[in-house]
Formats: C-alpha cells, sequence, structure tokens
C-alpha cells in the first residue's frame, strides 16, 4: 500500500448500502490509490466482512474507517481511527478510543492504524447529528482544529468532511495551506469531475463515496480528474 501522503483519491464504500459486483468491479479498476470502507449508522461485522472478502478479488488496497467497535475485523490493509475535534461528546474525540484500547490493547496491528483528525462542517448530515458536532462559524476556527490536529496533536490525518453537500473551496485551501505535517483529506459533495478538479487542487487527497450510489460513471470520472491538477505543497 503507498504512503497516504502520495495518495490523491479514494473511493469511500458504505457496507449498509447496495454494492453489486458490478459497481465493486467498476471502483476496484478505476486507479483509484485505495477503497476506504466505512459508513455512520448501520455499519454491522457481517456487512463488513461480506464487502471486505468481495473487495479482495482486486489488488486495489483497502482500509476501514472505524465508526464502532463491533465492525472491525482483520484482513485490511489499514484501519483509520477519526477523532471528531469538533463534536460536544468526549466518546467521539477520545472515549471510544480509550475504551478500544481497554478491551483489546494487546492484539491491534498499532503499525496499520492511521489517527484522522475530523473536522465535521455539514450540520445536516447523519455524522453531525449523531456526534453532535459543533459546526465552526469561520474559516479561522477550522484552521485552528486543522492546527489543533496537525501541529499539536501530530496526527497523520485532517479530515475535512462535508459529508453529502460540496463544501467551500476557499476554506478547504486555507486549512491545506496552514497544515505543515499532516495529510489534508477533503470529503463531501464532489460528483462530477470538475468537482473533483477543484478540491484536489486545494487538497491532498479528495475522497468520492455517495456519488458512486447515484451516477456511478461520473464517480469514475473523479479519478482522473484528481491527478489533472497539481498537489498542494
Amino acid at each position: 500500500m503507498k504512503e497516504i501522503h502520495e495518495w490523491r483519491h479514494l473511493f469511500k464504500l458504505d457496507p449498509n448500502k447496495e454494492n453489486d459486483d458490478t459497481l465493486l468491479e467498476a471502483v476496484c479498476m478505476s486507479g483509484t490509490d485505495a477503497i476506504m470502507v466505512g459508513g455512520t449508522d448501520g455499519v454491522t461485522l457481517d456487512l463488513t466482512l461480506d464487502l471486505l472478502s468481495r473487495l479482495r478479488r482486486y489488488a486495489v488496497p483497502c482500509v476501514l474507517e472505524v465508526s464502532n467497535l463491533e465492525s472491525i475485523t482483520p484482513g485490511f490493509d489499514g484501519y483509520f481511527i477519526p477523532s471528531v475535534l469538533n463534536s460536544k461528546k468526549r466518546e467521539w474525540i477520545v472515549g471510544l478510543h480509550h475504551e478500544a484500547i481497554g478491551a483489546y490493547g494487546d492484539y491491534i496491528p498499532w503499525d496499520d492504524l492511521v489517527a484522522e483528525g475530523y473536522c465535521i462542517l455539514n450540520p445536516e448530515c447523519k455524522a453531525a447529528l449523531r456526534t453532535e458536532a459543533v459546526i465552526p462559524k469561520t474559516i479561522e476556527e477550522v484552521v485552528s482544529y486543522a492546527q489543533l490536529a496537525d501541529q499539536l496533536f501530530r496526527l497523520p490525518v485532517v479530515y475535512l468532511e462535508y459529508s453529502g453537500t460540496y463544501g467551500d473551496p476557499e476554506l478547504v485551501k486555507r486549512v491545506t495551506e496552514k497544515v505543515e505535517h499532516a495529510t489534508v483529506f477533503y470529503g463531501g459533495g464532489i460528483e462530477t469531475a470538475a468537482q473533483a478538479r477543484e478540491m484536489a487542487a486545494r487538497s491532498h487527497v479528495i475522497v468520492v463515496g455517495n456519488a458512486l450510489y447515484t451516477n456511478v460513471k461520473l464517480a469514475l470520472s473523479t479519478v482522473k480528474a484528481a491527478r489533472e491538477v497539481a498537489k498542494p505543497v
């Protein structure tokens, strides 16, 4: 698996959605850097195992973004652990993480874990409602969360999550300019090649998810588009 700082594009598959074999073949053969498996609700161990077993027919790297302890299973190339920095609830920042380490610390493949400093920016999305996220009112507030993750906590990923809506390109650009060490992921509302180019020019990695379930042809076009623009330094 490539180092994450070399990535430009991810597809995100939700185990709780319809993932037929035609879709999986198209996604896995698209040239994307990796497949991220994860979702906000309804993600069970059985659904995760089923999706993983079918993805393993292909050579593309597969990572699990952990949203609950019940769906964690061996077999992924990496495990992305989100910490929702703008949540009001301790459990989404460090609480569930502490619980998991207490229960399974001796068995955790630490070298395969990637910590994500999440900032949720769409107040209407499921993730915001579930985590009781406090949506920043200004770009400066978002930059502060990003620098908290990057400079203070030294997390490898800063994740700007708009989930279901297309975000503010200027905000994404400002955050990426301020981050010195972490890789900036952008996710939310990318449905076309033009949107992919716009956000790929302002972040290090774009994540495309919902579009796969609405217009797979347009979603697939985002892979090439993300590589047509220079990666921000």
